[in-house]
């Protein structure tokens, strides 16, 4: 039992200390950004914003990036672990981590939407979240497939150009991106309207305790 006990530890940290940690930061890079950029009262669109911006724009495939993690879940299921361990350690964990990162993506365009409407631009929510999903499932074929970095974007522009502009003129390429694009809207909706609906509970709960105690 405790060498069971052991393994299942093992499993864990050698899982957990790896790419969940890393992915789920670069998932809520933009999740943080987006609370400055698009939820402050006072919005000055300085340099120091539209630098943000540009930053929130590079690192939001990294949120909606950790669904393609799943491959790691199925890597480890070939490993040779225990079933138990899979069941218990493997699955949560990787649902877990898949789902926040999901999350903070659409947080992030809920906040970006948000702001949308406050600038009087309530016509242009829709077209951007779509903007987004597409530029996301080009974000995350380049990271999966051809394992660029947000950071790419800076240290090796050209090489990330070339590359982008030669799978949107491939067939393959763009039909996966296709495929990705559609998921993401799809899971989005989804998500989204969990979200929401899940604030619009809090809010009323929240509503219902102040009248009570006045």
């Amino acid at each position: 039992m405790q060498s069971r006990f052991l393994e299942a530890i093992g499993a864990f940290s050698g899982v957990y200390s790896g790419w969940i940690l890393w992915n789920l930061f670069l998932a809520f890079i933009p999740l943080v950004l987006s609370f400055w950029l698009f939820r402050r009262r006072t919005i000055d669109r300085s340099a120091l914003w539209w630098l943000g911006w540009i930053v929130f724009i590079a690192f939001l495939p990294n949120a909606p990036y950790l669904l393609t993690d799943i491959i790691h879940l199925i890597r480890g299921t070939r490993a040779g672990y225990a079933t138990w361990i899979i069941a218990l350690v493997f699955i949560p964990l990787h649902i877990a981590a898949i789902t926040s990162g999901f999350e903070a993506y659409v947080v992030a365009l809920i906040n970006q939407g948000h702001y949308l409407k406050q600038q009087g631009q309530r016509h242009l929510v829709l077209w951007s979240e779509l903007a987004m999903h597409g530029l996301c499932a080009i974000g995350i074929f380049l990271g999966r497939f051809r394992r660029y970095n947000s950071w790419d974007l800076v240290t090796d522009p050209g090489n990330v150009l070339i590359a982008t502009m030669d799978d949107l003129t491939a067939k393959l390429p763009l039909l996966v991106i296709f495929i990705t694009f559609i998921g993401l809207t799809i899971l989005y909706w989804i998500m989204k309207q969990i979200t929401l609906g899940l604030v619009l509970r809090f809010r009323q709960i929240r509503r219902n305790r102040l009248i009570k105690f006045d």
